[in-house]
């Protein structure tokens, strides 16, 4: 077997991701790319069972069964034992204080040590760093804007869940203010109307209203950085997630409020996609091996 093929897998809030990733040059064969929507609210049978359809999947038709899979999972997560701690979040509450990595390892017929659990926003990150927005960097902060808050640190070149969705902030959390409930929330307030998702808003006719919305949140967001970066020195600051596909209109609120306090660190949205994460938990899950 090559040493370096990986099988990568993202686990998102409401979907699986999985294909074979060449983990030291960072390419996705994406003749091998698998995805589909999973009952995140389900039992935990119908999860482990949408999940194990959709790894086993990515390698049915290839010649070579990768023998480490790097999985990119969110938190709150036990990443080296492989137990959910996710509760109070509507996805996963089934696998609260389970061994996931076993229940995995079960269900694809691999020694649980053959699977290899990652931060999600710390594999953006690395994906990123490897082949995408920030290639060559050693001082990132990568932000993911989604269902939940992500957020990864990278400081000479070592990569780091950053945890910041629970920093305090405003009158709440920072993930109170940065995440698809803001918006759903926000937008009631302001139109009385309600929406499930960023999506839906999107859509909306009251055009004023929707860029209302994104500038408050670009507001938002450089306000917490500026609080989470602090005096570190940054070379650049990466954005993935859904969210962040309306990039543009909340960039000009964002950048203008950095540039405000005399912080002029670049923004980049990411390049990636749905890859960066593919990658990065591959690269991980080749650094663990090396390790071991």
């Amino acid at each position: 077997m090559n040493n370096t093929l990986m099988g990568a897998v993202d686990i998102g809030g409401s979907h699986i991701t999985a294909a074979l990733v060449e983990a030291e040059t960072g390419i996705v064969m994406h003749n091998t790319w698998q995805r589909t929507m999973v009952p995140a609210t389900g039992t935990v049978d119908e999860i482990i069972d949408a999940w194990g359809r959709v790894i086993s999947g990515s390698y049915m038709h290839h010649p070579l069964k990768p023998v480490k899979w790097g999985i990119a999972m969110p938190g709150p997560f036990d990443y080296e034992q492989g137990i959910s701690y996710i509760r109070g979040q509507n996805k996963y509450e089934a696998l609260y204080g389970l061994n996931v990595k076993m229940l995995l390892a079960q269900k694809l017929g691999l020694k649980k040590e053959a699977i290899h659990f990652t931060n999600d926003a710390a594999c953006f990150l690395q994906g990123e760093l490897v082949a995408g927005a920030a290639i060559s960097m050693n001082e990132v902060i990568g932000i993911t804007l989604g269902t939940g808050l992500g957020s990864a640190t990278c400081k000479n070149g070592k990569v780091l869940d950053a945890g910041w969705w629970r920093m305090p902030f405003k009158e709440g959390i920072a993930e109170d203010y940065l995440s698809t409930r803001w918006f759903t929330k926000r937008y009631h307030e302001l139109s009385g109307n309600a929406i499930d998702n960023v999506r839906q808003l999107l859509e909306i006719s009251d055009r004023s209203l929707l860029q209302n919305i994104f500038n408050e949140f670009g507001h938002n967001l450089g306000h917490f950085l500026l609080q989470a970066i602090s005096q570190d020195r940054i070379e650049l600051i990466v954005l993935g997630g859904n969210i962040t596909q309306a990039f543009d209109l909340f960039s000009t609120s964002l950048l203008s409020c950095l540039s405000r306090a005399g912080n002029d660190t670049p923004v980049k949205q990411a390049v990636l996609g749905e890859q960066a994460a593919l990658i990065g938990a591959a690269a991980a899950a080749m650094e663990a091996q090396e390790v071991n």
